[in-house]
């Protein structure tokens, strides 16, 4: 009883002198489960050179004259979105999202990205070199945690009662794109612990919305990674303007089968539903740029299950209840309107609530 009570003692004492201190969001600090990871290098890999440092031809360059040479940094093909580049390296944007075109192919790149993710105190949850994913666990930032006396003196004891209440992850899609080099997207996922009651006695965790700066910020962490200098990408991020905005996406019906309608090309209608796909957490068992399709797993809502308390489903490793369903996602352009619907297992138009569903899930993320 002694020892609960000093315990709880403790815990006023860092709420009281810390209730005013300021959360340093600008700083990240993740901390999974258990740091590393047990994953081994896919054997289509293992043959790969474990060097990760990439000499980058140049030497330091400013924001004023990365920003003089966008033009010549501009790419073939990609005239909806701005470029700038350093080396094989460069960062493209359309509107908030940008992702990393590296002249590299991508089984170079594998073994340097997952370094970069064990690097930064996540666990890889996924990692299938086939389709080109890695997915980390869910991870907290402990850099928003006050940085007080009181934590820095109790060090572990304060760590252990702290929480953020928020975790996160993040997924990696590297595409191989027409002139062998690699495209790499980064999406993030977040949640939130809210109280459950009036009484707030109970918590479950929710969804909480994709963070384009948190995106940017890792992309940004990953070019130094393969080789520019901190100085360089800081730069690179800051000079690369924002394209065009995006063009919204709406809901439609077309022979009685759900659909979106994007008043965009297809490059960068593949963009985007890729991007969705990341965000809201379908698993993409395999995808055929040339032919518009991505294949993926879906697992539709239980509603007579009752929700778990605590960390609840999201943080388990049990089985769904429902089985996965396999469905294609199919991007289908003519000049600058798409049309994105899905097919079920066999190829056929799919109409049913849970194509709805996906469809639904998918515009909403393009809004």
């Amino acid at each position: 009883m002694k020892a609960a009570s000093n315990r709880l003692g403790l815990l006023a004492l860092a709420v009281a002198l810390t209730g005013c201190a300021a959360l340093e969001g600008d700083k990240i600090d993740y901390k999974s489960a258990a740091k590393g990871s047990t994953l081994e290098v896919p054997p289509d890999l293992t043959q790969l050179s474990r060097e990760t440092r990439y000499a980058i031809p140049g030497g330091t360059v400013s924001a004023a004259a990365m920003q003089a040479g966008q033009a010549a940094a501009q790419p073939t093909g990609t005239a909806n979105a701005a470029a700038v580049a350093l080396g094989d390296v460069r960062i493209e944007r359309n509107g908030t999202q940008r992702w990393l075109v590296v002249n590299r192919p991508a089984d170079k790149l594998w073994d340097p990205v997952r370094e970069f993710w064990l690097d930064n105190g996540f666990t890889l949850a996924q990692a299938e070199a086939n389709v080109g994913i890695m997915e980390t666990d869910w991870a907290e930032n402990r850099a928003k945690l006050p940085q007080d006396i009181i934590r820095s003196t109790l060090g572990k004891l304060i760590d252990s009662i702290y929480s953020t209440g928020e975790r996160d992850k993040f997924r990696t899609r590297l595409e191989r794109n027409a002139s062998g080099g690699t495209e790499i997207y980064i999406t993030h996922r977040g949640m939130q612990e809210v109280y459950s009651t009036i009484t707030k006695d109970t918590t479950v965790w929710q969804p909480r919305a994709a963070d384009p700066e948190l995106e940017t910020e890792f992309l940004r962490r990953l070019m130094v990674k393969l080789g520019v200098s901190q100085e360089q990408s800081k730069a690179i991020v800051a000079a690369a303007p924002a394209a065009t905005a995006p063009q919204g996406a709406r809901m439609d019906t077309v022979n009685g089968v759900p659909v979106v309608q994007l008043a965009e090309g297809f490059d960068r209608a593949w963009r985007r539903v890729g991007l969705a796909l990341d965000r809201t957490g379908f698993t993409v068992e395999d995808r055929n740029r040339n032919e518009g399709t991505y294949f993926v797993r879906y697992v539709a809502p239980d509603t007579n299950k009752k929700e778990t308390g605590f960390f609840g489903k999201l943080f388990s490793s049990s089985s769904p209840a429902t089985p996965p369903l396999k469905y294609r996602i199919v991007v289908r352009s003519q000049g600058d309107a798409t049309t994105v619907s899905v097919l079920n297992q066999a190829g056929a138009p799919e109409s049913s609530a849970n194509a709805e569903r996906i469809v639904r899930v998918i515009a909403d993320d393009m809004k």
